[in-house]
């Protein structure tokens, strides 16, 4: 079996990947997110879990051979991206533009090896409950927002904003583990690999 590498900084995927019994290393894996032009939503979160993998797989230490998981997240309203907010005021635009409406989160996937690679993107909706000016301001105090993308973490603090969601948790926590499972499987990677270890 081919050892897995997570091209990813996100704690919150490495969390995931290990609640599904999957041992891996992570490698950093920067590129340049800017979307392209006339670019859609779905389109630029496949484009760049697919260009993390390929920069995971660049970093990757010499004559290893192994698989490379990448992954990327956006929030999307009206059919834009809402990236992480620049600053405070840009984060309470966000989260107000959010509020009492629904919004969808897609989360793509990629894995690589030396031969292919297979993506998959997965939609999920979310429903915010009213949110007010003042919670907005306590929530940026409390840090959580400024690397979130969309302004918030639904495994987090952000949790109390969110009346309803249709979908994959896991997705927009930043991994969706049902698909994660699916595609490991396409290049003979098990889960609960842990699991049987004991």
């Amino acid at each position: 079996m081919k050892p897995l590498y997570l091209a990813s900084g996100s704690p919150r995927r490495r969390e995931l990947l290990t609640q599904i019994g999957v041992p891996f290393t992570a490698i950093s894996a920067d590129i340049d997110e800017t979307p392209q032009d006339h670019e859609t939503p779905s389109a630029y979160v496949e484009r760049l879990a697919r260009g993390k993998a390929e920069a995971g797989r660049r970093a990757m230490p010499a004559g290893v051979d192994g698989c490379v998981l990448g992954a990327d997240t956006a929030v999307v309203l009206d059919a834009k991206i809402l990236g992480k907010p620049l600053d405070q005021a840009d984060s309470l635009a966000m989260l107000l533009s959010l509020s009492n409406r629904d919004h969808e989160v897609l989360t793509a996937i990629a894995v690589l090896d030396g031969q292919r690679c297979e993506s998959r993107v997965v939609r999920s909706r979310v429903r915010f409950r009213f949110i007010t000016e003042q919670e907005a301001i306590a929530y940026w105090a409390s840090g959580e927002p400024r690397d979130k993308a969309g302004g918030y973490g639904i495994q987090g603090l952000g949790a109390v904003f969110v009346a309803g969601l249709e979908g994959s948790y896991s997705a927009v926590v930043g991994l969706p583990l049902c698909e994660t499972f699916e595609l490991l499987g396409h290049f003979g990677i098990p889960c609960w690999q842990t699991l049987n270890a004991r």
